[in-house]
């Protein structure tokens, strides 16, 4: 289950639970209304609350990624979750995007403000 909350230029997409293919398309239809009339857009994965993902959604993600590798602006991901950190870092070569992993949300929060000295 997720849920969606679209700001000005910016997705926040929190997961609880398991990620489906069915949960991605409801943030790709978000994604590519926001893309279309607001450009490249910045993403914020709450992803604390996940305990797992379908591979039909993992190579959905990959697809999508390769298909609006120019669409992103900054993507935060929000975890603790080692094997997510290293998805992240993986999923750079597909999209143009800064990607940052954050365990704290104040940093994501100030880093996808456009606060650069966040580490």
């Amino acid at each position: 289950m997720i849920t969606i909350d679209n700001q000005e230029n910016r997705v926040n997409l929190t997961v609880f639970g398991e990620f489906t293919l069915a949960d991605y398309k409801e943030f790709e239809e978000i994604f590519n209304y926001k893309v279309r009339f607001e450009g490249p857009v910045n993403l914020f994965f709450d992803l604390r609350d996940m305990s797992g993902f379908t591979v039909d959604m993992a190579l959905e993600e990959i697809r999508f990624a390769r298909a609006h590798s120019n669409d992103f602006a900054r993507i935060a991901i929000l975890t603790d979750d080692q094997w997510i950190t290293w998805s992240a870092w993986l999923s750079q070569i597909f999209v143009a995007a800064k990607v940052r992993v954050f365990e704290d949300l104040d940093d994501a929060e100030a880093w996808l403000g456009g606060i650069e000295s966040v580490v």
